[in-house]
């Protein structure tokens, strides 16, 4: 793929500023704001460079994944593979959920290949990596329709590359209308396959025995016939991996508990279902409900708290969780990054406020944020 970031291809009117690099824990800072399309997902690489993305859940979406350059939101790798080809949805990117940089500094990029959650078709759900010294796509693993379901809803990804001969990626299929459950995927040969299909651990609670409370209202989708349903309703979401390597954490989007599985089971492709489901831990509540999770190598575990505004992290010796930062401006945090620089970043996309939620009326403000905070701590690198 070519290199177009000489051309100005800005999707939003995007406003960063130079942060400083000596402010106190606990303190939320601004990197960006964007006036376009919501994101969600952030990653940054090693050397510093901002990636984020834009699913196309209704709004303008001129480019799926961009890189933060001189105060816009230029297309990446260049603006053709952003242009999906309605008759060959391989060929380009369809409709991104997460950005994650690797632990050798490689841009991997999950498409869901499902605008406006629409059912999936061969060709896009995929990942894609990037070489960041070249921004050449590399790689592009398809998944196969007994992977990525109809109804599946690629959520985030993780990676450990000890295993097998170019390691191992872990992706959540959060899907509202299906199955949820972890894809395994073998970067060297391609591979892919699910464990946990359909796990009770998988799954969002039902709304008679789990209501999110987002901005002191109950967070519902109001539906045409007067009923209402589970706002929260997406199953297994955020997705973290243990310093070690031997735990994969993961919480359902409509659930405020944390649960963690065995490794070694997922990436044993002959284990049945059950085989792994006896190694899947209840972790237990983390506070309230969350959408992104993330860890650092020192056994931190950190969560989102869409219902209370808020960063948490749980002490890996007692495994309390503490506020790692709480602000009135992390309306719906959304995906957390871990830098090398010390800071761990999150969007907030006010994804309640969308008109689904809101009986049809979009109360959304613009512009959303990219914010960070400083934690001094590290990223986990297994390699």
């Amino acid at each position: 793929m070519s290199n177009n970031h000489q051309k100005d291809t800005s999707q939003n009117n995007i406003s960063s500023q130079q942060l400083p690099t000596d402010e106190p824990l606990g303190v939320l800072e601004p990197v960006a704001y964007f006036h376009g399309a919501m994101p969600t997902g952030v990653t940054v690489s090693q050397h510093g460079r901002i990636f984020v993305n834009f699913p196309k859940w209704g709004d303008d979406v001129q480019f799926t994944v961009a890189e933060i350059k001189n105060g816009k939101t230029i297309a990446y790798p260049d603006e053709s593979f952003n242009r999906t080809d309605p008759h060959d949805p391989a060929k380009a990117l369809v409709s991104v959920q997460s950005v994650v940089v690797d632990p050798i500094d490689r841009l991997w990029i999950l498409d869901t290949g499902s605008p406006l959650f629409q059912p999936t078709e061969y060709g896009g759900p995929k990942i894609v990596c990037v070489d960041l010294t070249t921004n050449q796509v590399i790689k592009k693993i398809l998944f196969p329709q007994d992977v990525a379901l109809p109804t599946t809803y690629l959520n985030d990804i993780r990676f450990d590359l000890r295993r097998g001969k170019e390691g191992m990626a872990f992706i959540t299929d959060s899907s509202q209308k299906g199955p949820n459950g972890i894809i395994i995927v073998d970067l060297a040969s391609g591979e892919s396959w699910r464990h946990l299909h359909d796990h009770p651990s998988t799954k969002p609670e039902e709304l008679q025995n789990f209501l999110p409370i987002v901005e002191g209202r109950p967070f519902l989708e109001h539906q045409p016939d007067g009923s209402v349903k589970q706002g929260a309703g997406m199953g297994s979401d955020g997705i973290a991996i243990s310093s070690d390597g031997s735990r994969l954490y993961y919480c359902p989007l409509g659930s405020r508990k944390l649960y963690s599985v065995d490794t070694g089971a997922l990436v044993d492709r002959t284990s049945d279902n059950r085989k792994v489901a006896d190694t899947v831990v209840n972790e237990g509540d983390r506070g309230g409900a969350a959408d992104g999770l993330e860890s650092d190598a020192t056994g931190y575990i950190y969560s989102t708290n869409y219902e209370h505004n808020s960063i948490l992290r749980r002490h890996p010796d007692n495994r309390i969780w503490e506020t790692v930062v709480h602000d009135q401006r992390l309306l719906w945090p959304d995906t957390l990054s871990l830098a090398l620089d010390g800071y761990l970043y999150v969007t907030a996309n006010q994804l309640h406020r969308q008109a689904r939620y809101q009986k049809g009326h979009d109360l959304r403000r613009k512009p959303y944020t990219l914010f960070r905070i400083r934690i001094d701590a590290s990223p986990i690198l297994l390699r």
